[in-house]
Order: C-alpha cells, then sequence, then structure tokens
C-alpha cells in the first residue's frame, strides 16, 4: 500500500474540522488511561456558523457509528476491547447554546458506554 502525503489525503478527502464529517480528524490513545480518543477539530469561535452544532452533531454521530458498528476495531485491532472517548478540541470554551448542546451530546454518548470530553486548545499564535 502506497502511504499518502497530506496534500494527497486533504486533496481526497478535504480538511480536517468539524466541518467534513467524512473523515476521523485524529485518533490517538490517552497515556493515562490507555483509552482510545477519537478527535473533534473545531477551530472556529463559537456561533460562528448557523450551521456549526448541526455540523458538530453530524461529526459525533459518524465518529459514534464508527466505533459502535466495529470498524474502528476492525481497522485498529489492538484498541478491539477498550474504552473509547470522543475529544472535541476547540479554540475557545464553549458559550451560549453550544454548552446546553454539548452536554446533550455527552449525556447521550455516555448511554452508548462512550465519553465526550471538550478540550479547549487554542490556535497557536
Amino acid at each position: 500500500m502506497t502511504k499518502m502525503t497530506r496534500d494527497e489525503l486533504v486533496a481526497e478527502f478535504g480538511q480536517p474540522g468539524v466541518e467534513n464529517a467524512k473523515i476521523i480528524d485524529l485518533i490517538t490513545v490517552d497515556p493515562a488511561t490507555e483509552k482510545v480518543v477519537l478527535v473533534m477539530i473545531e477551530r472556529r469561535p463559537w456561533q460562528a456558523s448557523p450551521q456549526q452544532l448541526a455540523q458538530i452533531e453530524e461529526k459525533i454521530n459518524r465518529y459514534l457509528g464508527y466505533v459502535l458498528d466495529g470498524f474502528l476495531a476492525e481497522q485498529y485491532p489492538q484498541y478491539e476491547g477498550r474504552r473509547v472517548t470522543l475529544r472535541l478540541d476547540c479554540a475557545e470554551p464553549p458559550h451560549g447554546e453550544a454548552v446546553d448542546f454539548l452536554r446533550a451530546a455527552a449525556h447521550a454518548i455516555g448511554k452508548e458506554g462512550l465519553e465526550l470530553v471538550v478540550n479547549v486548545a487554542p490556535p497557536p499564535a
């Protein structure tokens, strides 16, 4: 299998981020907990787009399907049986309706045995 460059990946599948529900932005393992972490990247400030929360919801649903339908374990057998966290990396703390949205999303995700974590990671200056 030929390895694609980042530019080739972006040309083929688009930029990572919550605006692109077709791809998993990042898969990593938390060394402290050994949980598999599926990262969603939101670079925009909250309320930057009227579609923002719907885009995040679509991305969450795709990530849930990826895990619950067994594709994560199929593509990464070394992660089978591990706990999974969905992490939203955002540029600023959620506010306004985003707070209620993320609280409801975390509750729904928790019912599926997964966890949603919001990580505020401002873009580098």
